[in-house]
């Protein structure tokens, strides 16, 4: 990593971790160089990686501004940015709610489309991997392994990504892997929430079988839905519950209910 580019991924955090807040003004130059060490030119340089992204703007004569990360064109960055936020506040449920209906809005946009694109392409090896998966989730909830269930849960969508026969489809996914696995880690240590991911990556895998792009898109959006409607109903309303008993009782209570 070059130095701006080092310089450029510092900056960030520190925009990420409230360092420097949205419409604020980053130090002048010339101050950022004596702090990080390192010629002005060095800072222009990441000063401009930042720009390219719309992290900051330059306003003439005034300096460079930080702009909200709803303007940020940078995927990886909004995801990082999106994680911070729910991390920094974990006994907050609003926070964690905000995320996970975000998540789930994005993967319906990505996910329905791709489906109905994998049951044109898909092939054998493609089927079999699915069956393959779906076999791992049913063991997983029967031996209540809630790691073994999200990694074949993980593996079956990855699989239908892999089938649309376009290799950008899985690169969407990408920058959300770390988030992903955690949103599934939390939904799927309910055992009702696994009775009905497995009932719907059945109806899935069958809809991808039969080869029609119509039933496929449906059945992906019907699951898209149960994830909500589960992560609202076993999740989110347990964490309002007992975020509003923590913070009727002492720290101690409200850090364990966080």
């Amino acid at each position: 990593m070059s130095l701006s580019e080092d310089l450029a991924e510092r900056l960030l955090s520190e925009i990420i971790d409230g360092t420097h807040q949205p419409d604020a003004a980053l130090p002048p130059e010339a101050e950022l160089a004596e702090q990080a060490a390192v010629s002005r030119l060095t800072v222009r340089e990441a000063v401009k990686q930042l720009r390219a992204k719309n992290v900051v703007r330059v306003v003439r004569g005034r300096g460079t501004y930080v702009n909200p990360p709803d303007r940020w064109t940078a995927l990886e960055a909004v995801v990082r940015a999106a994680s911070h936020t729910s991390h920094s506040s974990p006994t907050s449920p609003t926070s964690r709610s905000s995320l996970s209906e975000r998540l789930i809005e994005a993967r319906r946009l990505i996910e329905n489309g791709a489906t109905e694109l994998a049951a044109l392409r898909r092939d054998e090896t493609h089927l079999a991997d699915l069956r393959e998966h779906l076999a791992t989730m049913r063991d997983a909830a029967d031996e209540a392994d809630t790691e073994k269930f999200v990694q074949a849960d993980i593996d079956f969508h990855a699989t239908v990504m892999r089938a649309t026969g376009n290799l950008f489809v899985p690169l969407l996914f990408e920058p959300f892997g770390a988030l992903l696995a955690e949103g599934r880690r939390e939904t799927s240590a309910v055992p009702q929430i696994r009775v009905n991911a497995i009932a719907h990556h059945e109806e899935v895998l069958a809809a991808l079988e039969s080869g029609n792009p119509d039933s496929a898109r449906e059945a992906m959006n019907a699951h898209m839905n149960q994830t909500a409607t589960d992560y609202r109903t076993h999740v989110a309303k347990s964490a309002g519950s007992a975020g509003s008993a923590g913070s009727a009782g002492s720290a101690g209570s409200a850090g364990s209910a966080g």
